[in-house]
């Protein structure tokens, strides 16, 4: 791609809160769909919802329209007489996303033959917005032959995305599948797409990551580590997913807790930078992209004892060995095809460091971001960010959610890389 050294890349506008629609269908689950609302009404999103006869029996409408400063909308208005432009006209028109969430088997079925037999059915077919879809329902309902066919039938649909249900305990006391998806997730999956508008422009791609901080025990339990807490490369698989990707997620010392958020992800758990190494290397060769954003530990203890060493037996020095360098052993085997990315984590000056990291390390592009600034770095919610490709043209990425970071990277490379749109 043209372009001159050192160039400054002007990145695409802010995106902006956006407007979702909800649909409560009749589920136990539509009593999370109020953490949603609530958090989408306070972020600036403007939400209207939409409650069919069955979720009444859940959830009361003034609730959801309370959380979300609007009136909810049952059978009762799509059948007014009062009204001027139909109601499901109206709403499929203004909606920027529409999701169902919890999805029922009813529902599912007639959404799958596309049936419209009331408000919410008949909005999604007059919609032309992305579709999200999170089902619940008993594990025997989910797994019914039916069922998993009208899933298969509606994911056919290339506006559908579906959030398939995860496994625990039941309202009916079932332990199995058919828990709705948590609303940190579909949280996650509706910024993701309000900010790509559905575009699966990774679809097809095979994408690697790498997250967390690696830790380089003395004993089972002193180690050399560091603050990071996997947040950012969670963002990154988040981001990548919800463009169509295969993503697999190396994860080091993440908390369970974040994890949750993650939907159609492959996640594997290492520990220390030889494990990281060892499935980095084995991911690697059927990846298309590969995002370093781990912080891997410099050295480790040469030595290390199994069995906790009394505190008087610590050594006054502990003597260090070097860590596998991953990402420079990836820049090595990296074929024409593949694009590698890595971050670089600085204080004071973050670009110099971060050009020498790309040069050396045979990198297509690098993230260079600051650990010294508010609202920046390992464990916030929010990140900014230098991206420079390897012809050495940068762009900044103003603070914004890890998430919205993930998003204006992957246009970043989309743009200025090869390899992962062709």
């Amino acid at each position: 791609m043209s372009g001159d050294r050192n160039s400054v890349i002007s990145p695409p506008p802010s995106s902006r809160p956006g407007r979702v629609l909800i649909g409560i269908t009749g589920g136990i689950a539509a009593y999370k769909v109020c953490e949603i609302v609530s958090t989408l009404a306070k972020s600036g999103v403007e939400v209207r919802s939409i409650l069919t006869s069955g979720a009444r029996e859940f959830i009361a409408p003034l609730t959801i329209s309370t959380l979300s400063r609007h009136p909810a909308y049952t059978d009762a208005d799509f059948w007014s007489p009062t009204r001027g432009r139909p109601l499901h006209i109206e709403l499929g028109e203004w909606a920027d996303l529409f999701a169902i969430a919890p999805l029922t088997a009813n529902t599912l079925a007639k959404l799958a033959t596309g049936m419209a037999d009331n408000l919410l059915t008949n909005t999604v077919l007059a919609s032309r917005c992305p579709l999200l879809l999170a089902p619940a329902m008993n594990t025997d309902m989910w797994e019914q032959p039916t069922t998993q066919r009208n899933w298969r039938e509606i994911l056919g649909d290339p506006r559908v995305w579906g959030l398939e249900p995860g496994s625990g305990i039941l309202a009916c006391d079932r332990v199995g599948s058919g828990r709705m998806a948590e609303p940190a997730q579909l949280l996650s999956w509706i910024d993701s797409l309000l900010y790509t508008g559905g575009r699966r422009d990774l679809q097809g791609k095979r994408v690697l990551i790498s997250a967390g901080g690696t830790r380089e025990h003395l004993d089972p339990v002193r180690f050399i580590g560091n603050p990071a807490t996997g947040k950012m490369g969670i963002a990154l698989a988040q981001a990548a997913v919800s463009r169509g990707a295969e993503v697999t997620l190396v994860c080091a010392a993440i908390a369970p807790h974040l994890l949750t958020t993650l939907g159609g992800v492959r996640a594997i758990a290492v520990t220390t930078a030889a494990q990281m190494q060892q499935v980095m290397l084995d991911e690697f060769e059927t990846a298309d992209l590969t995002i370093m954003s781990a912080a891997v530990a410099d050295v480790k203890p040469a030595s290390y004892s199994p069995e906790k060493l009394p505190k008087r037996s610590l050594p006054e020095a502990i003597a260090l060995e070097p860590v596998p360098d991953i990402v420079a052993e990836l820049g090595k085997r990296k074929q024409p095809h593949q694009t590698l990315v890595g971050f670089a984590a600085q204080t004071g000056d973050i670009v110099t460091p971060a050009l020498d990291k790309l040069r050396r390390k045979q990198l297509d592009a690098i993230v260079a971001n600051p650990i010294d600034k508010s609202g920046a770095g390992f464990g916030s919610d929010t990140n900014w960010a230098v991206a420079i490709d390897s012809q050495e043209r940068q762009q900044k990425i103003e603070p914004c959610s890890k998430l919205e970071l993930a998003h204006r990277l992957f246009d970043f490379l989309s743009l200025n890389t090869v390899g992962i749109h062709t």
